[in-house]
């Protein structure tokens, strides 16, 4: 065993997915990669790239392919929903954590993404439906009929994971009576409005809007809202379904004019619940583990879903680094002793959306976290 390379099979080609294939292979591990659907759609969302999750990107290759297309904002800025009085502002120059703070379109990642592995080792319309552990191997049974074995399985399949009911058992989602809804578009619909050079949280005394560019020349603009719904709504875990743009406009009367303008000049939107799940009592079982969204789930409000996954690639791959295929599982561990304490806390955090709304409450602990130079003890 000691003279071939440890085999490894992750499940799932979402962003956790693809980012954890490209650190395993940096730490010289045979990796394959099965995603369910049978092609990559292009979402219409925008997604936020702290400078903790950068640094990751950073060392995987893709940073500088993302700078060149995607929007760096000035700032978090945190504004009154109908005053636009400033609650609370932080800027956020590269210098401050160590790397850039992007904003951009979910598909100019999941494509940065891809080009950072073999076109060969992503295998698609790969439904995962049993995976069988036996002998040192795991054995991934598809609904196609297909087989294949692997020296262990990294389950990064989202929120609706195969892989967690497999070796934890299914659980039921928590239902907190909010929805979302989102919408990408050109600005030039705006008709020349800007919204300025930051990402802008207006704060409402029910519900928000997030509103940022998702491109460098300014010219796509993306929101995301967190509004209560009808208890119909809370069943719904959907990531495309649409929304209707005359209910969404309603939800935000009163709101300032800036917010206004951007949901009146919005063609479509798409809405779904925010649906949560308690954090697991394990993330592992012998030879397969659980990666990002699979182990812990969390709402939008911290912009940290995608973010710990890509956390969670960089550290799991430290911990395999040494590995020869035998102790995988004891690697597993360390990667959960570490990853627990601080998924955890975001994901209470954002639970609890009240991250930044006020005050100067200390953020280099989330934002200055370096998952390739963090020791591998537990966190805070």
């Amino acid at each position: 065993m000691a003279d071939r390379k440890l085999s490894i099979a992750v499940v799932g080609a979402g962003m956790g997915g693809l980012a954890v294939a490209a650190t395993l292979r940096q730490a010289g591990i045979d990796v394959r990669v099965y995603e369910q659907a049978h092609q990559f759609a292009r979402i219409g969302a925008g997604i936020q790239m702290m400078p903790n999750s950068m640094k990751v990107l950073r060392g995987i290759g893709i940073e500088e392919r993302l700078r060149r297309t995607a929007f760096q904002p000035y700032s978090h800025l945190n504004r009154e929903w109908n005053t636009g009085k400033v609650m609370r502002e932080l800027p956020m120059p590269e210098s401050l954590f160590g790397a850039p703070y992007l904003c951009m379109h979910r598909a100019d990642l999941h494509e940065a993404l891809v080009s950072a592995l073999p076109e060969n080792i992503i295998h698609l319309n790969k439904k995962l439906v049993e995976l069988e552990q036996a002998a040192g191997e795991v054995t991934l049974v598809f609904a196609d009929g297909t087989r294949a074995q692997a020296d262990a399985v990294v389950g990064a399949d989202g929120i609706h994971s195969v892989v967690r009911e497999i070796i934890v058992g299914p659980d039921m989602p928590l239902h907190k009576g909010r929805i979302a809804y989102r919408g990408v578009y050109s600005s030039a619909l705006l008709n020349g409005r800007d919204i300025g050079p930051s990402r802008t949280k207006w704060w409402g005394p029910d519900r928000h809007i997030v509103i940022y560019y998702t491109r460098a020349d300014r010219s796509q603009i993306y929101f995301v809202t967190s509004v209560p719904e009808s208890a119909e709504w809370l069943t719904r875990e959907s990531w495309s379904a649409r929304g209707d743009v005359q209910e969404l406009r309603k939800a935000y009367e009163g709101f300032h004019p800036d917010v206004i303008a951007v949901l009146e000049a919005c063609p479509d939107c798409h809405k779904w619940a925010i649906l949560e799940r308690e954090p697991l009592p394990r993330w592992s079982d012998g030879r397969i583990v659980l990666l990002g969204d699979a182990c812990h789930p969390m709402t939008p409000y911290m912009a940290q879903g995608a973010a710990t996954a890509i956390e969670d690639a960089a550290i799991l791959a430290r911990c395999l680094k040494e590995v020869r295929g035998e102790d995988v599982e004891p690697a597993f561990k360390l990667y959960e002793t570490h990853r627990k304490p601080r998924t955890s806390r975001i994901q209470a955090i954002s639970s609890a959306n009240t991250w930044m709304q006020g005050g100067d409450s200390d953020t280099s602990w989330l934002y200055g976290y370096d998952a390739w130079n963090v020791p591998l003890t537990p966190t805070d």
